[in-house]
């Protein structure tokens, strides 16, 4: 019987990556309370400098905003650190329930139920559904997130894939399918890697035509989108025409944790049935107060918003004046297109090394190979200074790494 030499196998995986330019560097950072987008970065030699972040999904600041950290505090002093056990099994606090009524209330559903990621919130869900519905189809968005993927590959019902946002296609296979059959459109509002937003009320229409159930991803909405932050759907009067509304906490809300929104039995249901929810201790209740305090101040406050937006626009607009190449799209999102994994790499450490400014290369599998990018997330706390900063030193490694300067979509923006 042959030797299995198992070390030499997994250090070929990672060979390979290194070779193809896609391994990750985790980098570590210290954020600095109060301070953000400041962060202390500790290179492997353990040498440390004060960079600034540019591709956090704390996407208002709201980790460090001095009603969440006094929740949180609140809640460490009053209930201790861990929930305990799982949310059947004393793992449900005080601070859950109110959490859950206040996302329930964010999204004009009946209940909301929470889950330790988003990711999770959509594994279980998905999968969950495809096990309540017998002979389930589910639509799928092209471009949906990998937890969406993973969930609905393992409810091992029939998936149906249509291209990304084209309406064409989705009816096409809607209009294909057995009208007898349970049907689930599921899709994302803002798509992360684009930053292109789904034609949500067309795809509405077509549920309500093919007799299916909507499942929408929020997750890069929840929060910056809608008079209460209630997402993209909460901005475009839609809330009523979802059936299950995916968000997370640990974005905009600047937290840690995902959730569903839906009516009291979907909600229900999913709590009953799906194993990803019920085998898991349940968050600790110092990020729940954390999240709580979060969505209250998000439902009240519209400077985050509009100063997030504000920088955005800035930023993509000072970008386009130089002629690089960034996809132009209607979101929060600034893409910053470069084509290939190595010289990515390239870009980001120099932007490190020279720079002081901290961004991680997108690479496959995250997006296809020949569309590597930059993805940068302006928020309120980006001044003009900040941005002003990260445009001269784009435009002159540009030059330097002789990248392609290329508008894409221009006209989005005009």
């Amino acid at each position: 019987m042959a030797k299995i030499d198992y070390k030499r196998v997994f250090r070929e995986a990672i060979e390979k990556l290194h070779e193809e330019g896609r391994y990750r560097y985790f980098a570590q950072l210290r954020r600095k309370c109060g301070k953000y987008p400041r962060s202390l970065y500790y290179d492997d030699e353990g040498n440390v400098k004060e960079v600034t972040v540019w591709c956090s999904n704390d996407y208002l600041g709201m980790a460090q905003h001095p009603d969440v950290l006094a929740a949180m505090h609140e809640a460490l002093d009053d209930v201790g650190a861990g929930a305990g056990g799982t949310r059947n099994i004393a793992g449900t606090s005080w601070y859950h329930v109110q959490l859950e009524r206040e996302l329930a209330d964010l999204h004009g559903k009946e209940a909301a139920l929470l889950f330790n990621s988003g990711y999770m919130a959509n594994q279980a869900t998905l999968s969950t559904l495809a096990k309540l519905l017998p002979g389930l189809i589910t639509f799928s968005d092209q471009l949906n997130h990998a937890s969406m993927i993973e969930g609905i590959r393992h409810g091992r019902g029939d998936k149906k894939i249509f291209r990304h946002n084209d309406l064409e296609h989705l009816e096409q296979l809607l209009k294909e399918a057995d009208p007898d059959r349970p049907k689930l459109i599921a899709f994302e509002s803002v798509y992360s890697m684009d930053g292109d937003i789904a034609p949500i009320a067309e795809i509405c229409d077509l549920a309500e035509k093919y007799n299916a159930m909507t499942y929408i991803d929020e997750v890069h909405a929840v929060g910056m989108y809608g008079p209460r932050g209630g997402g993209v759907c909460e901005r475009e009067g839609l809330l009523d025409r979802i059936d299950i509304i995916e968000g997370t906490l640990a974005k905009a809300f600047g937290i840690m944790g995902g959730y569903i929104a839906a009516d009291a039995d979907i909600t229900d249901a999913i709590r009953s049935y799906a194993a990803g929810f019920i085998f898991t201790t349940s968050l600790s209740p110092v990020l729940t107060a954390g999240a709580l305090a979060s969505v209250r101040h998000l439902k009240k406050s519209q400077r985050e918003r509009d100063l997030q937006q504000k920088h955005a626009a800035m930023l993509r607009e000072k970008l386009l004046d130089r002629h690089l190449p960034v996809i132009v799209t209607p979101s929060h999102i600034v893409p910053v297109m470069v084509g290939d994994a190595v010289r990515c790499k390239q870009l980001t450490d120099a932007l490190m090394d020279r720079y002081d400014i901290y961004v991680q290369p997108i690479n496959y599998p995250t997006v296809p190979v020949g569309t590597e990018r930059i993805r940068l997330t302006p928020g309120p706390f980006h001044t003009p200074d900040y941005i002003d900063e990260m445009v001269e030193a784009l435009d002159t490694l540009w030059d330097e790494l002789e990248l392609p300067r290329k508008v894409l979509h221009r006209e989005a923006a005009e």
